[in-house]
């Protein structure tokens, strides 16, 4: 049970700070999608890919003191920081958590928009279907956030660029 908590802490500790709920969901499925080992099961949702057992993991990890949660009222919203406390760092040093290449691939991710996660996740989840019904799912499904075919050339270099240094290619 611990460790499926523990490969979170990982992801949260490796990519500093995470600013945004979407965007830990985001990072936390194209992780798994990349094979690394996560264990939480997500559904498409209103944003994309969703799990409501990494939110209540997340959650835990917070009550537990090993992981921060800030709220920061933005205007008309609020927005969470994620990062790890000094408890958490002494928990995993504890732990015999090791994933070779997340860093590497949590850091780049966590460099992009949500926005653009949100796509990346969308064309993951779908990516047992052919790119013109990916597309299609993105146009129908994303309408809201109005993606262009460009954007989704983008995605699906990215996603190369991730499974090289995910060293999956």
């Amino acid at each position: 049970m611990l460790n499926d908590h523990a490969r979170l802490m990982h992801a949260v500790m490796v990519s500093g700070e995470i600013i945004g709920r979407k965007k830990l969901q985001k990072m936390i499925f194209i992780a798994k999608k990349l094979a690394f080992p996560f264990q939480e099961r997500f559904q498409f949702h209103f944003y994309g890919p969703y799990s409501e057992e990494l939110t209540l993991r997340v959650e835990e990890l917070c009550n537990m003191g090993f992981l921060e949660e800030c709220k920061e009222n933005k205007g008309g919203y609020s927005q969470y920081r994620y990062c790890l406390t000094e408890a958490g760092k002494e928990f995993l040093g504890m732990s015999q958590i090791e994933m070779p290449n997340l860093s590497d691939c949590l850091t780049d991710m966590n460099s992009q928009n949500a926005r653009f996660l949100e796509l990346v996740s969308t064309v993951l989840y779908f990516d047992n279907l052919e790119r013109p019904e990916v597309a299609e799912k993105v146009f129908t499904l994303k309408s809201s956030q109005r993606y262009t075919e460009e954007e989704i050339e983008e995605a699906y270099d990215y996603i190369r660029l991730l499974k090289e240094k995910a060293k999956l290619q």
